[in-house]
């Protein structure tokens, strides 16, 4: 019994086993790449439907606005908690030194117990959304989220109290910002993957302009309320997509890997806007089962660390983390946190309305963002950002050290230093901002995402307590000049995204894939096309052992597993490999008359 036949996939055309050609309406063998997928329920149907796919539907987009809630519930968080360092009751009550003010190390583990949160939040949520899906962790996420809002609420007087609140908090937003994205990447769309998934960060400023302006109206409030008001409104983003997520679906690759067959079907269909039998549908459905056939024959449950040694992972864990810490490491952080001073040298002392002003640069740039990642794609995007970026802040480190610290011409020195400091934020939200996590969201299998994502996402979260922790100190040693290190960083990151990020604008999940696997140069990448006729080398798709060390036989239905397939020669112009079993169509090897068979 053959276990493989032979099709051309070039010049011959597929007969099916009745004498009959395929009708009008069919897929042919070609078209998917030489075999029909393997779907029930087209099988059933007979045909397929070829009507365009519906990009942005109703459900797309109230998908898109409700889980990037996700993203507005850290950028609120963080937006307030900048604000309530500078609020008269807040200093009363928490203050440790005279005025009352906040010294470096209490302010710091305020702001920074956050983060730390995050990080646990983040390296938890994936094993526990594998396990129970990825809506119900939202929902929970949240709930956790408003807990750690309730312990700083209650508080009086005890500071340890709204770090230990912050810290719960935190939790909620670690888990939310690797669900955010990776529900985002694996149910949207693959022609606006990357848009959608964008819209995390932009819901990032938007809660931080929100945050802003609630902190301005509030803060000469002269009682608790000037800080307990805005905690209080942060409820609001967290209930909405609480109650939202529940009338949204699963996602479809959950849904398939436990058993949810007609669901993932179902929830594709309805993304696309389009009927169930249609070609973006079995395209997509085909995909997702072979790679959920190659997992469970290679041995089903996979240990832990195969994120690390499966073909690939390490390389493409390390630049995820890499890009995460990157993301901190340009100094978008920097400016907010120290835009007050900045914009005092000019006369503008007020830090509310200093936040204000780098809120709204920051929140309406990244629109553009969202153009930028679909239609310039992400390797131009980034490395022509970075570049921007540390153009920026040579120059505002430059005129910071030199003629500002220097009291040289403070008022022209200190314009300039606004100029570049709004410019800097300008470039940050339209590339580093929000393009990372859709990289992040896109790089990985699926087989590994969530604990990829949540070791990526760990690293921004590592990087953005320890800056947000150790800037006072290290700013009173060397004042502006720490501008330097992260120009620094920006070029360095334009050079990580050039020599070792591939391409993936309109791409599936499963072609980007493919790129890693074959080492595809990332500078050749944007010119990169599949294979045409053939199916996609694939993490997803390789019969791994457990550990992902070895590559196992298929046990597959139908196969017996002592069976193996010896030089198969590599499909050419002349001659075609292709699989057809179970499609219905008689196997045809180019130069060989339709009859005959290889066996």
């Amino acid at each position: 019994m053959a276990l493989l036949s032979f099709l051309t996939s070039r010049g011959g055309k597929g007969k099916k086993a009745s004498t009959s050609e395929p009708s009008s309406g069919e897929a042919t063998p070609r078209q998917y790449g030489g075999r029909l997928p393997e779907d029930a329920n087209f099988a059933e149907k007979g045909e397929i439907d070829n009507s365009p796919a519906r990009l942005f539907t109703p459900r797309v987009v109230a998908m898109a606005l409700i889980v990037s809630i996700g993203g507005m519930v850290f950028g609120y968080d963080t937006g307030q908690i900048s604000g309530f360092l500078e609020m008269q009751n807040f200093l009363e009550a928490f203050g440790d030194k005279p005025g009352p003010a906040f010294s470096n190390v209490r302010s710091g583990t305020i702001v920074g117990l956050l983060s730390i949160g995050t990080l646990f939040g983040a390296l938890l949520s994936a094993p526990i959304a594998d396990r129970f899906g990825r809506r119900v962790c939202i929902v929970v996420w949240c709930i956790i989220f408003c807990i750690g809002v309730i312990v700083q609420i209650a508080t009086v007087d005890h500071w340890y109290q709204i770090v230990i609140g912050r810290w719960v908090a935190g939790l909620g937003v670690g888990g939310l910002s690797v669900l955010t994205p990776m529900y985002q990447s694996e149910t949207a769309p693959r022609q606006v993957r990357g848009a959608l998934v964008s819209a995390y960060q932009l819901f990032i400023t938007l809660g931080i302009f929100l945050a802003d302006c609630i902190n301005y109206g509030t803060h000469n409030n002269p009682t608790s309320l000037s800080w307990k008001l805005p905690l209080g409104i942060g409820f609001a983003w967290p209930l909405i997509m609480a109650v939202g997520i529940c009338f949204l679906r699963e996602s479809p690759r959950w849904d398939y890997r436990n058993g949810k067959v007609d669901a993932a079907r179902t929830t594709i269909a309805l993304s696309y806007g389009v009927p169930e039998n249609n070609w973006e549908v079995v395209r997509e459905m085909r995909e997702i089962k072979d790679k959920f056939d190659a997992e469970m024959a290679g041995g089903g449950k996979h240990k832990f660390y195969e994120v690390f040694t499966a073909p690939r992972m390490g390389y493409r864990v390390l630049l995820g983390v890499t890009l995460q810490a990157l993301q901190q490491l340009t100094g978008a952080n920097y400016f907010f946190y120290y835009g007050t001073t900045i914009f005092a040298s000019v006369g503008l002392s007020d830090s509310f309305v200093t936040s204000m002003i780098l809120g709204v640069v920051n929140f309406a740039m990244t629109f553009p963002g969202l153009y930028v990642v679909e239609h310039f794609g992400r390797r131009r995007a980034l490395i022509t950002g970075a570049l921007w970026m540390f153009m920026c802040f040579l120059i505002f480190a430059s005129i910071g050290h030199f003629l500002l610290q220097e009291n040289r011409s403070v008022n022209s020195a200190g314009s300039v230093m606004i100029v570049f400091a709004c410019l800097f934020i300008a470039g940050y939200a339209m590339t580093w901002g929000p393009i990372i996590w859709a990289v992040i969201g896109e790089i990985f299998p699926t087989r590994y995402r969530a604990q990829a994502m949540g070791i990526s996402s760990a690293s921004n979260w590592i990087w953005n307590f320890l800056l947000g922790f150790f800037t006072p100190f290290i700013t009173a040693d060397i004042d502006y000049r720490y501008g330097y290190v992260f120009a620094a960083c920006c070029f360095s990151g334009a050079v990580v995204v050039y020599f070792f990020l591939c391409e993936s604008r309109g791409r599936t999940l499963e072609e980007i894939d493919t790129m890693y696997i074959m080492r595809v140069a990332p500078w050749n990448s944007t010119k990169w096309e599949p294979p045409e006729g053939e199916d996609l080398i694939t993490t997803d798709a390789l019969f791994l052992e457990p550990g992902a060390r070895n590559i196992r036989k298929a046990t597959a239905a139908g196969m017996e597993s002592g069976q193996q397939v010896e030089a198969v020669p590599a499909p050419n112009e002349r001659f075609g490999v292709s699989d057809v079993s179970g499609t219905g169509y008689e196997p045809e090897a180019a130069g060989i008359r339709g009859n005959s068979v290889v066996r």
